[in-house]
């Protein structure tokens, strides 16, 4: 007899675990099926080990930069292999949790490639299992260039998987991931050089922060090639672009995007469709062409952050299991986080798209050495920027680089979501001395 149930979500990535959970706590009977670790990309290749990483960097930039502040010392010695074994022994407590946790909720687990038979039926391990509700948050994977000598590069999943620091690096790509990796590198030993066919770093982000974050990097010993693409790698590491050859690299790392993990799905046995990538595209509701059959996380092309993938899971169920019928995720303003050195915080409008939106934009801005970098050789940059709309002002959107605007921005994240305007923000009295409090005080 096949085993039925409430929800079959196949990938147990942001999306599909939160989709289950949630619907676990309204009593339903759930399966979720994954081919990899259980956790998805976050907990195993990315967001979780990328911040381990990236306060392993700020480590030894914190002690580099003590000599500003009377401390006697320098890094001795570093090991990659012990970092390494922590990150992924911390990785494998978080995945081994998951297996007690899903049981505590009654959720079934599967290890395996699930597919589609029909629309309500999946086959995995050469079993069959019909839902009322099938959820596809299969996630994506990294993209590599259908260029000759790619598989001389590694891709950022790759980069987990290094056992030592490499000299010099080559990251290929300016997006977030990209910078990043670079970034991390860079502040780690590694001789770091980004290549990006855009005319600077993390296109489509405002141009305050692109210019910025430029002018850090390459202050910082990082060599940026702008406007470059690749034609073809060599066996030993060169790189040949359109503005000539460049070599003596350990390490390539290809950074330029992720694609949606669904080839090989059965999409087309439950009749749901996808676009040339292999995104599956949804309504509001999350819900495919395929009335029953819903799409989460990296594999809908859609704003691709776990946070945005868990919310989106946890409104699906919500909405299927109790009776919230308008219950459906917003896809405006959210807010993103950059884990550059320093790190990036973003949230609505950039600068153009406000002018493109809105008749009546100002713009206020702010930049300056932060006090933590006062006493320091290498300084870093703080740069604030608020873009206001409208008579009232309202605030449509927020952009900071510099020391914890990962940590400051969620805050005004919340103001912005609830409508936040110029004065209601001037009228907050300021914490001081801080960086925060320039995006209360802008003139």
């Amino acid at each position: 007899m096949i085993k039925h149930y409430d929800m079959i979500a196949i990938g147990a990535g942001s999306g599909g675990l939160s989709a289950v959970e949630r619907a676990s706590e309204y009593g339903k009977k759930c399966l979720v099926i994954e081919v990899k670790t259980i956790g998805g990309t976050c907990v195993n290749v990315g967001c979780v080990p990328k911040k381990v990483m990236w306060f392993a960097a700020n480590t030894a930039t914190q002690i580099n930069n003590a000599q500003g502040f009377g401390f006697d010392i320098e890094v001795k010695n570093f090991s990659w292999k012990k970092l390494k074994q922590g990150r992924d022994n911390y990785i494998k407590g978080i995945t081994n949790w998951y297996d007690g946790y899903l049981e505590k909720l009654g959720i079934d687990y599967i290890h395996g490639f699930g597919k589609l038979v029909d629309k309500n039926m999946v086959s995995v391990n050469g079993k069959t299992y019909t839902a009322n509700h099938i959820v596809l948050s299969p996630g994506g994977e990294p993209s590599i260039p259908n260029i000759e000598g790619a598989q001389y590069g590694i891709t950022s999943d790759g980069f987990f998987k290094l056992e030592t620091l490499p000299k010099k690096v080559a990251v290929i790509g300016g997006g977030y991931i990209g910078v990043e990796l670079a970034g991390v590198l860079n502040a780690l030993g590694s001789k770091v050089e980004i290549f990006g066919r855009a005319d600077t770093l993390l296109r489509g982000f405002d141009t305050m922060i692109q210019e910025a974050l430029d002018k850090d990097y390459t202050a910082h010993g990082i060599t940026l090639h702008h406007g470059t693409a690749i034609d073809k790698v060599s066996a030993d590491k060169t790189i040949f672009t359109n503005h000539g050859e460049f070599s003596g690299f350990d390490q390539i790392i290809w950074a330029v995007g992720r694609d949606p993990m669904t080839q090989h799905l059965g999409l087309e046995n439950a009749g749901v469709e996808c676009d040339q990538r292999g995104f599956i595209p949804t309504d509001k509701f999350q819900v495919t062409n395929v009335d029953n059959i819903f799409a989460l996380g990296d594999a809908t092309g859609r704003t691709p952050l776990t946070p945005v993938a868990i919310a989106a899971g946890r409104r699906l169920s919500d909405r299927l299991y109790n009776n919230m019928t308008d219950r459906h995720l917003d896809y405006s303003n959210i807010s993103t986080v950059v884990f550059s050195h320093p790190p990036i915080g973003t949230i609505g409008l950039t600068e153009i798209e406000a002018n493109k939106k809105f008749d009546k934009v100002k713009i206020y801005t702010s930049s300056f050495t932060p006090m933590a970098d006062a006493l320091l050789n290498h300084k870093t940059t703080t740069a604030l920027k608020l873009v206001c709309a409208g008579d009232d002002e309202k605030v449509v959107g927020c952009h900071i680089m510099g020391h914890g605007a990962d940590e400051i921005l969620q805050g005004f994240a919340v103001a912005i979501k609830m409508g936040a305007t110029k004065k209601q923000f001037d009228d907050t009295i300021a914490i001081h001395p801080s960086s925060a409090e320039e995006l209360v005080t802008l003139r």
